[in-house]
């Protein structure tokens, strides 16, 4: 190949790589400071102090009622958590970490003799184009990934989420 060939196929790659929408967008407005999750209205609230920022419909564990109490069951915690990681190649799209279990779930899972389970996230759709119906997750909450994206660019790590009934 000759050196124009190659300048000129490097350019178009360039130029298409700029045209192609990336997962990862920025964020300038208000610092999210509060994430709330109402289970029963399937809905998560991205708070600035006592304003809403935005809201989004989520889905949640197939077993949407009641606090998460072992591995398996297939339910979303209930109660205050933090944001404690984000996974940028996460299966779901994108990913972030929600702290459970904290010790009081510890207990109570070992208590009933079983492990409490880990790895709960706010993550996007394994599926993209697949309209998701219902309850899904094994104890997550899931939005759409055009959500995901913009609440991973908006939630902060250390952000603390409330999960209500």
């Amino acid at each position: 190949m000759n050196r124009r060939s190659l300048i000129l196929g490097g350019t178009a790659l360039v130029a298409l790589a700029g045209c192609s929408g990336s997962k990862f967008k920025r964020y300038a407005g208000p610092q999210v400071t509060y994430v709330v999750v109402n289970k029963e209205e399937r809905r998560m609230y991205l708070m600035h102090h006592d304003k809403v920022l935005t809201h989004h419909k989520v889905k949640l564990g197939f077993t949407p009622v009641g606090h998460k109490t072992f591995e398996g069951d297939g339910r979303t915690p209930e109660g205050r958590y933090v944001i404690d990681r984000r996974n940028p190649n996460s299966r779901f799209h994108l990913s972030l970490g929600i702290s459970y279990p904290n010790q009081k779930d510890v207990e109570t899972a070992l208590a009933m003799g079983k492990r409490p389970g880990g790895d709960i996230f706010i993550h996007g759709q394994e599926h993209p184009r697949r309209k998701d119906k219902g309850d899904w997750t094994w104890g997550c909450i899931a939005v759409t990934n055009r959500q995901i994206e913009d609440i991973y660019a908006m939630v902060g790590d250390g952000t603390p989420i409330q999960i209500n009934a």
